[in-house]
Order: C-alpha cells, then structure tokens, then sequence
C-alpha cells in the first residue's frame, strides 16, 4: 500500500458513547494503525467528555473537529426504530471534511466498533467511481421477531445467508440493479469514501428534497442506500463483524477473521458480563462483550500508567461499574442499555396521544426514553434547507 492521506472518523454527540470513541481509538492505535482517528464532536457533548477526548489524543492519534449537528427540515416528521438514532443524521457530516484536508479516502467508523486486527488494508479497495461508496450488507435475518421489521426481512432474504466462509471474505454477495431489495441494504456502521465538494453538494441537496427523509427508520443507513443506490461495493462481513453475526450467520463467521468488530443494539460498556458471561440485551453476547471489556481493562492500565488521572475519572462516570457496586442507571445509559429497543417518541399519521406512547417488539406499551434536548435555532443565511446544529442554524 503506498503512502496516502487517509483518514479513519467517528462520530460523538453524547457523554454515553465516550468509552466506546476511546476505546476504538486505542484499538487503532493498538494495531498499529498509519492513519488518524477524526472525532467529529458537537455542541451536544459536554466539556468534559471533550476534554477526555483532548486528553487522549496524543496516546491514540486522535484528531478532534466539531462540527454543526445536521437534522431534517422542520417540516419533517421521522418515525424512528430507536431514540438513540435521533442525532445520527449528524454522520452525515463526514462527507464535509474535504474542506478540512485533501483526503484520498475516508473510512468512516461508529463509535460502537473496537479492531481485533490492523484494519489499513481496507483503503486498497478500489471504488468504481469517487462518488461510489464501499460498505457491509445489512443483516435482515430478524432472527427475533422484531416488530418494526419490514416483511422480507428474513434469513433467506439476507445478503450474508447467500455466501459462505472462506469464499465471504474476499468475493460477498455483489449488488446489481436486478439484485433482491434487501441485497441494496447497507449497513451504515463503516463505510469508505473520496470526499469531494461535489459529492457533498449533491448529498445535502438530496438530504434538503427527498420526500423519503420522514420514512427512513435508520437515519443514515437508509439515507445512504437510498443516495448510493446502485454505486455503493459491498466488502467482506469482517470489516464490520456485527455481534449478532456471530450466532446468525455461523455459516460466515470465524472470531479469529474478525477486523472490525460492531457492538449492535446494547452497548457493551453499559453492563458488565456477569461471572456466568452473561451478556447482552438477550443474554447471547458474553463471549463479544469480553472482548470490548478486556480492551477497556488494557487502556485503563495503560492510561494509571501514564497517570492521566483526570482523563480516567472522566470515563468511569461513563461505564458501568463493577458487578456488586452498580447504582442506578442514568437516562443516557438506559437509552444504550437496558432501554436499548425502546422506540423514539414520533407520532405516526393517525395516532393519538395514547398510541403515541412507545412499543416494544411483542406490542406492550414501554415507559418513554429521553429525547435529545435541541434548542430552538437562529437563523444564519445559506443554502442548505435542512442543516439546523445545537445553537446556531447553519445553512450551507
């Protein structure tokens, strides 16, 4: 691989996910990766966990850049599967950093992943076009039943069933114009892209005009199938392990191919595995969530050793404590844990104020999880019709 300016990115807007940004940036730095970590911060995420990340930065390469939240115009109602997707539309802003350095490629992470293994090699995949994308199928097996699961959302459907290991690897399910609906889901966890001017300007016009945008239950996710549809490769399940694939898709899955690994659903630093490695919303996810919780042991080691005191006190108000000295859970940690399938509080055309109160997958009615608190904008002048941040509205 020759030299190139490559970056990898994240994505932060809540003390909640400060574990995981740190702990994906030290397995970076871990296996020794060439290239930056970008944080993309906003004003949502406190001082604190700003700081935390300032403190890190020189242990894991990170590179720090705040950026204006993105949210739909507000004549836009979304219909969400969960709360916690409510500011995601914000990973959208990636796609800006041309104006902060001329990169080759970007390979966008979510702060829900940790590497098992060096991950470079990903930016030798060769995109057909810079206004292509690489990326992983979504898994639409739906093994649980989930409600809010559209019908074809079924093993036989799902792009990861119709290959096999070692062959799934290198040579995934492709995607062609006549491919099943469900082979055109990606899953939004990684992705790798050229960043240029004019694919921003066509993605936020998109984003500023589709009358699809109230539809997407997966902000992003579905915002990106739906712009990249028919340009977007698909890349090997490795390069974004989900958790559940483990159990799915056995047909696949080997731990020791694992590169990246993404911790789906609950979140693995909201509780600890229990001594029986009980794990997981359903219980099946000791042996993935070890993993995140031994990475974390090592950095905490690592960072007592290099005496980062206030760093370290920053983050334990962040994680779940020790089995036998829990407390009571906090919104925020609710919201990635035990309250992890609630769904967001949008009222559907046609419902009333009692339908309006959330369900859960088996249809009972499930106590209501907090909403991003987003002060009303003042207005900037601008192009971008659907751009509103945390403070300032920007528009262009």
């Amino acid at each position: 691989m020759s030299r190139q300016n490559y970056a990898y990115c994240t994505l932060i807007t809540r003390s909640s996910y400060l574990a995981g940004v740190l702990i994906l940036a030290h397995t970076l730095a871990k296996y020794k990766s060439a290239f930056p970590l970008i944080v993309l911060y906003t004003d949502t995420l406190p001082a604190s966990s700003i700081r935390a990340l300032e403190l890190e930065a020189p242990h894991s390469n990170l590179i720090l850049h705040r950026v204006d939240a993105l949210l739909p115009r507000e004549n836009v109602h979304v219909h969400l599967i969960a709360e916690r997707f409510a500011d995601t539309w914000t990973k959208l802003r990636v796609f800006e950093l041309h104006k902060l350095d001329n990169y080759d490629k970007i390979c966008y992470l979510d702060a829900d992943m940790i590497l098992q293994k060096n991950m470079d090699h990903v930016f030798d995949k060769q995109l057909p076009a810079n206004d292509w994308i690489a990326a992983n199928h979504a898994c639409v097996c739906n093994l649980d039943k989930d409600a809010w699961a559209p019908e074809d959302w079924t093993k036989e459907n799902c792009a990861y069933t119709a290959v096999s290991h070692p062959d799934a690897l290198h040579n995934p399910t492709p995607i062609t114009p006549d491919s099943r609906p469900t082979y055109h889901l990606l899953n939004s966890g990684m992705f790798l892209f050229v960043a240029s001017e004019q694919l921003w300007d066509r993605m936020i016009d998109f984003f500023n005009t589709t009358p699809l945008l109230g539809e997407f239950k997966f902000p992003d996710q579905d915002f990106l199938a739906e712009f990249f549809k028919n340009k977007w490769m698909s890349l090997g399940w490795q390069f974004n392990a989900l958790k559940t694939m483990r159990y799915w898709h056995e047909n696949i899955w080997r731990d020791e191919e694992v590169v990246c690994l993404h911790y789906i659903v609950d979140k693995p630093w909201a509780k600890r595995v229990t001594e029986d490695g009980v794990a997981g919303y359903l219980g099946r996810d000791g042996e993935t969530h070890t993993w995140w919780w031994q990475e974390y042991e090592d950095w905490h080691k690592q960072r007592e050793f290099q005496n980062e005191k206030e760093e370290l006190d920053i983050v334990e108000h962040h994680v779940a404590k020790p089995i036998g000295q829990e407390d009571q859970e906090s919104d925020e940690m609710r919201a990635i844990g035990s309250g992890v399938q609630s769904f967001a509080k949008n009222k559907k055309p046609g419902q009333n104020k009692d339908e309006e109160k959330t369900q859960d997958a088996n249809g009972d009615k499930e106590e209501d999880l907090p909403q991003p608190q987003i002060p009303a904008p003042h207005e900037l002048k601008g192009k971008a019709l659907g751009e509103r941040g945390h403070g300032p509205r920007v528009r262009g």
